[in-house]
């Protein structure tokens, strides 16, 4: 696969620290604005413009989004971001609790989404995808970086390893208490050693960030069409790739992505449980808050209680011969358990469930759920599981996985347009 390296627009490294930030979509609106009142140099006030206006204010009016290109200018006119003019890749190192994640910071081509070597498992809504795509357009760059992971590929750790003993462009500890280390690539021959070891990379996979790979490819497309028309196309230009960040598969850690439901659908606490037995799973009183351990295991929590489901081994195996979407955990869930008893079919647009991803813990499922709601403690999706759901060409049901820690916003960014 084709990944490339770039000239980046990056903080100087005395103001990193303060620049770089979660990604824009982990805010909401009243936390972004929150977040940004005393950050002023946090790249979320540029990723979130409507940070920078009243509350009332039309987060996706044109206005906005200019906002977020002049504070972007602003920064690079004041210094605390310079175009670095070499074509460099960069390692991105992430540690949280003692374990460390490495990965190359490059552009990869467009063409490769199009043609799937790069492999996604989940839809994309378009109103998200608007979003970003506005973004870059008015800001001429792309600023969120794609998560892509890529199977193990041992000469790579290699000469990753051993970029990682000069000294690093950044190294500090942010305010989540995640380490974030990153090394310049820049000397021809080590550059060139990175390239050619991709070109042998089969394929990628789409970890996290499937609607700014969206939009960026969306946007790629209108600019193609604009250069053909104008009869200056040359396959060569910013616009064809896209910022992303490649992990090997064995560094990434998924963390459960949880599910509350406001109500149990006019179902008593004894009601629901008889369901639930019917439907083909295995009910357990839990003397405590179910943590589940492993696949086949979900916890359930209503009104005040948390009970134990297993799949019996004849779902398991009904779920199993369906393929490998229809096995996984949260599947088996929704297709048993949330659509046909709670009566939810739209997962992503049933205003009657929430998500609880990653670090959010189980008080704030007992929390959400009340005493009216049904909470579910479920068990990470693997990622050899989301390979093989993206090597089959499939789709993972909404909010299957989440990944910690999350990549930073702000460190790199890849100019497409002047």
């Amino acid at each position: 696969m084709r990944v490339l390296p770039f000239p980046c627009i990056r903080p100087v490294p005395e103001h990193a620290a303060e620049v770089a930030a979660l990604p824009y979509d982990v805010f909401d609106r009243a936390e972004a604005a929150a977040y940004v009142a005393d950050r002023p140099l946090s790249f979320l006030n540029i990723d979130r413009p409507e940070t920078q206006f009243p509350p009332e204010q039309d987060m996706y009016a044109p206005e906005v989004y200019a906002r977020g290109a002049d504070l972007l200018r602003e920064r690079i006119d004041d210094g605390t971001y310079i175009a670095d003019g070499n074509r460099s890749y960069y390692i991105y190192e992430l540690t949280m609790d003692g374990r460390s994640q490495t990965g190359v910071v490059g552009v990869c081509a467009v063409d490769g989404y199009e043609d799937g070597t790069i492999k996604r498992h989940e839809l994309t809504r378009a109103e998200k995808e608007r979003d970003r795509i506005e973004h870059i357009r008015a800001l001429g760059c792309q600023t969120g970086p794609i998560f892509l992971t890529y199977r193990d590929q041992p000469v790579l750790d290699i000469i990753i390893g051993a970029a990682k003993t000069a000294t690093p462009l950044y190294d500090f500890t942010d305010d989540e208490g995640v380490r974030q280390t990153v090394w310049e690539i820049a000397r021809p021959e080590a550059v060139e050693a990175l390239h050619a070891m991709f070109e042998k990379v089969p394929c990628a996979y789409i970890a996290d960030g499937h609607h700014r790979t969206a939009s960026a490819v969306k946007v790629a497309q209108a600019m193609r069409d604009e250069a053909r028309e104008a009869g200056t196309l040359t396959g060569k230009e910013p616009f064809n790739f896209f910022l992303a960040v490649l992990f090997p598969a064995s560094q990434l850690t998924i963390l459960p992505y949880n599910r509350v439901v406001a109500d149990r659908a006019g179902l008593d606490a004894d009601g629901l449980i008889e369901r639930v037995r019917t439907a083909g799973f295995e009910v357990t009183p839990a003397e405590s808050a179910v943590t589940p351990e492993r696949a086949g295991v979900i916890g359930m929590y209503t009104d005040g209680r948390w009970w134990r489901l297993e799949p019996t081994e004849e779902l398991t195996a009904t779920a199993a011969a369906a393929g490998p979407v229809a096995a996984l955990d949260v599947s088996m869930l929704q297709d048993h358990l949330i659509a046909p008893i709670l009566g939810i079919e739209d997962v992503r647009g049933d205003p009657r469930i929430s998500f609880v991803g990653g670090i959010r813990g189980i008080e704030e499922l007992e929390r959400r759920a009340g005493t009216e709601g049904v909470a579910f403690s479920m068990c990470a999706t693997s990622i050899d599981q989301l390979l093989a759901v993206a090597d089959a060409g499939l789709l993972m049901p909404p909010k299957s996985t989440w990944f910690e820690p999350k990549l930073r916003s702000g460190l790199f960014i890849h100019r497409i347009a002047k």
